[in-house]
């Protein structure tokens, strides 16, 4: 048996690790470029494989068969060899209907734009429709665009199809929310990073916000049913999403300097072993320079701004356990660098208890008009509040088991 995933540029798929919990069957990454599908489709002896963009109807002429879902959505994410002959099927529709259910909106009779018109587009608007929702598509050039909007401030439900916001080019949205008053929930199809945008958007209206990690394993489950002729229980689906969230995101601690950020961070990393990555030290290495030396040179501004390269650059990443500097949370700008791939806990310890030397704010202004200062900006970024006034493995614990209940 020899399945696999077929598309051009593949270097950061989740496929494979995915399909090793869903069957016992290899599977191997095809990097293609649009001139060798032909020859590949018919050269290749595979049992099955999945297809990615930007082949997802380059494939269609080269089958033999598709299945009425794919007929209905015009693209193919799944083949298999039956009987000599290639079969397409689709899917992604059970995927995003998967996630729709899931997220807990209900649909039925009420407005959804869907962003983007592409063909990760045609299957949220046929799934939608079967929903009984009225489907508005927003396109660049359509007639329903980007330039007026305002022609549907009723809308209940924004579906983001587009690629506006993915990695490596996050911080970005397709649309500003704001206008959308009877707004009940935000879907975006990006699954990396873990909350776009868009999603951190809505998150801060109070809004449904769900990604696309959901759906990418509900379409895998249902391929590897296909490619081994047999069901797949339903908890596959839970099971494997929290599996992969758990992997992917961010353990972020903040809190006042010297409240045991790194100490507990290195308690975490040998729990999970998950990287443990200290953002002050970090920021040491790249600047050549020390935190005293860089505050002497160009106070603090200069040393807030290299911070917030810093936060940029590791907060891209995944499966951290991330340390941060006491005041990165004095820069908003700083809140979704951190919040994208990863959930906040601020460690709260007894000014008393928290050391000074070589801390350059900490010397220079007293520790309890400091953190009268800052504690409402703890309050803002945290998702947790963690008492770290016993013993840091203690703490990491509680940490742990907040973290866990969030998958």
């Amino acid at each position: 048996m020899k399945c696999g995933l077929l598309g051009r540029k593949l270097g950061h798929s989740y496929s494979p690790q995915i399909h090793a919990h869903l069957g016992d069957y290899p599977y191997t990454l095809f990097e293609k470029e649009p001139e060798e599908i032909e020859t590949f489709l018919k050269t290749e002896d595979f049992t099955g494989i999945n297809v990615t963009v930007p082949y997802k109807k380059t494939v269609i002429p080269y089958l033999d068969q598709l299945t009425e879902v794919a007929q209905k959505m015009g693209a193919v994410n799944t083949i298999v060899r039956r009987n000599g002959k290639l079969i397409g099927h689709n899917t992604d529709s059970f995927g995003f209907l998967t996630m729709v259910h899931a997220s807990g909106l209900q649909v039925a009779g009420k407005k959804v734009l869907v962003l983007g018109s592409g063909g990760a587009s045609n299957t949220a608007v046929a799934v939608l429709k079967d929903l009984d929702a009225q489907v508005v598509i927003i396109s660049r050039s359509g007639e329903n665009n980007y330039k007026n909007l305002h022609l549907h401030q009723d809308a209940a439900v924004i579906v983001n199809c587009t690629p506006v916001g993915m990695y490596p080019n996050p911080g970005i949205s397709p649309i500003d929310l704001s206008p959308f008053p009877h707004l009940e929930g935000v879907l975006d199809l990006i699954y990396n990073p873990a909350r776009t945008k868009l999603l951190l958007d809505a998150e801060n209206r109070g809004l449904v916000a769900v990604n696309g990690l959901l759906m990418l394993v509900a379409q895998a489950k249902e391929a590897a049913e296909w490619f081994l002729g047999q069901e797949i229980s339903g908890d596959k689906i839970s099971q494997i999403h929290s599996l992969l969230r758990g992997q992917m995101e961010n353990i972020i601690l903040i809190g006042m300097p010297g409240s045991g950020k790194s100490t507990v961070g290195a308690s975490l990393a040998q729990k999970t072993g998950k990287r443990l990555v200290d953002a002050d030290s970090y920021l040491v290495e790249k600047a050549g320079k020390t935190i005293p030396e860089i505050f002497a040179e160009g106070g603090e501004a200069a040393f807030r701004a290299l911070e917030t390269q810093v936060l940029a650059e590791l907060g891209m990443e995944s499966g951290l356990i991330l340390a941060t500097g006491g005041g990165c949370i004095t820069q908003e700008v700083n809140y979704p660098l951190l919040r994208q791939n990863g959930r906040l806990f601020c460690l709260l310890r007894d000014l008393d208890k928290l050391p000074t030397d070589g801390r350059p704010l900490s010397q220079a202004t007293k520790l309890a008009e400091m953190y009268q200062v800052r504690k409402s900006l703890y309050n803002r970024f945290a998702d947790h509040l963690i008492d770290n006034n016993g013993s840091p493995e203690t703490a990491a614990e509680d940490i742990l088991k907040l973290w866990e209940e969030t998958l």
